[in-house]
């Protein structure tokens, strides 16, 4: 069995100090600042929103964008993160893997976004 003294070591000793008093608490508290009120310029939208004149022209480009974001998570023409579009294409086309020719005509023709769907997102 161990002595009295050798438990002392084990367990944390105290300082002999007069007890400390407390300052009274002013009741003048700051609510807290939350994120939702600050002044500071907020970042953009993840997705713009392309504002056209021309409604056709807007469902035109919603429809060759809709072939495009099938094409980006389409994970049979391999990985599509820190390429463009473009790139991501030529590569398929390269290794054989068939990509659909009216997806490399949309990117010729370069009316469509360059990056893919998850260029920003990850």
């Amino acid at each position: 069995m161990s002595s009295s003294a050798n438990m002392k070591g084990y367990y944390k000793q105290q300082k002999k100090t007069p007890a400390t008093t407390s300052k009274p608490s002013s009741n003048s508290k700051k609510p807290p600042i939350h994120s939702s009120t600050s002044n500071l310029p907020q970042p953009p939208p993840a997705v713009a929103s392309r504002n056209t004149t021309n409604p056709d022209l807007q469902d035109e480009r919603n429809e060759n964008e809709k072939m495009l974001q099938q094409f980006d998570m389409d994970m049979k023409y391999g990985p599509c993160i820190g390429m463009t579009r473009m790139e991501r294409w030529e590569r398929a086309v390269k290794f054989g893997m068939n990509p659909p020719e009216e997806i490399g005509n949309l990117l010729k023709i370069g009316k469509v976004q360059k990056e893919s769907l998850w260029d920003t997102r990850i």
